[in-house]
């Protein structure tokens, strides 16, 4: 607040004052701005690119979680402390393969885990999570259950990008091959973190706001992060992060599994092993 009151000429009462009417006028724009624009075609971004048409045709996006800077009171500070001993705020978001967020649910503590953020996310009708058409899904990570709407990669072969760099480089099997292109699907929403961040420092150094304006930070910063993206398509941030397999650090939490049935579980399980079947078919040479 000091720091806006000298950039801008005037009292830190009147900042405190327009930061909050500015933040709720945001957060009021959010269901008409961080929205699905369709869930029944085939994103552009897949269907001209060979490494991932025909193959995951039908997903429409990514969805992952991310930690955000949190501030709480000392004897509450336990809770918001991530991984990494900071005091973080664990933020879950859904994006398309433009870029642009489609859903950011936020308020859970930085020890939450990201399964649980999850089930609570899509299984509260208030929330209402954008869920995909009948046949339709969202990449994920291993720490989200592998069931319809929902596409988790292969545990225990390689996975992040990271892995298949050096004298690996080269996919061993269909499975492998699958998490690959799988890791590089998905890799948009780290790029999306990467820009919300890099432009939005309050994620990093979060002052000393009541929690519900902290839940609502985020959520503003991402209503802000569409509508550029919308209307400046050379801001320089998204060209810097427009980098289809660019490599960050991990964000993984243990995972705890929903509570699915085998049927339903069955049925994904199918599709990623037939997506990476046909991959590794045409992956592979033939005489």
């Amino acid at each position: 607040m000091r720091m806006a009151a000298e950039r801008f000429q005037r009292s830190k009462d009147t900042i405190h004052r327009q930061f909050k009417r500015v933040l709720a006028a945001l957060c009021m724009l959010s269901p008409q701005i961080i929205r699905p624009q369709s869930q029944g075609e085939t994103p552009p971004e897949i269907l001209n690119n060979p490494k991932f048409y025909p193959y995951f045709e039908k997903c429409i996006g990514a969805i992952d979680g991310t930690h955000v800077a949190a501030w709480a009171p000392a004897q509450k500070q336990t809770s918001y402390r991530g991984r990494k001993v900071l005091v973080t705020q664990n933020v879950m978001c859904a994006c398309s393969f433009d870029m642009m967020f489609t859903f950011v649910y936020t308020g859970w503590e930085g020890t939450a885990n990201d399964s649980r953020i999850f089930a609570d996310a899509v299984t509260r009708p208030e929330n209402k999570f954008p869920f995909p058409n009948e046949g339709y899904y969202y990449v994920v990570d291993a720490g989200y259950t592998n069931m319809p709407g929902f596409l988790a990669p292969y545990r225990g072969e390689r996975y992040h990008l990271r892995d298949y760099r050096g004298p690996r480089r080269t996919p061993r099997g269909p499975r492998e091959l699958f998490n690959y292109r799988h890791s590089s699907l998905r890799n948009v929403i780290e790029r999306c973190f990467g820009v919300l961040k890099a432009r939005f420092p309050i994620l990093k150094y979060m002052p000393n706001y009541p929690p519900r304006r902290q839940r609502r930070i985020p959520i503003a910063c991402c209503v802000l992060h569409n509508f550029i993206r919308k209307e400046a398509r050379r801001d320089r941030l998204f060209e810097a992060f427009d980098v289809e397999d660019m490599i960050f650090e991990e964000e993984n939490n243990t995972p705890t599994n929903l509570d699915m049935s085998q049927e339903n579980l069955a049925q994904m399980t199918n599709v990623r092993n037939e997506i990476a079947e046909d991959l590794w078919q045409d992956f592979i040479p033939h005489p």
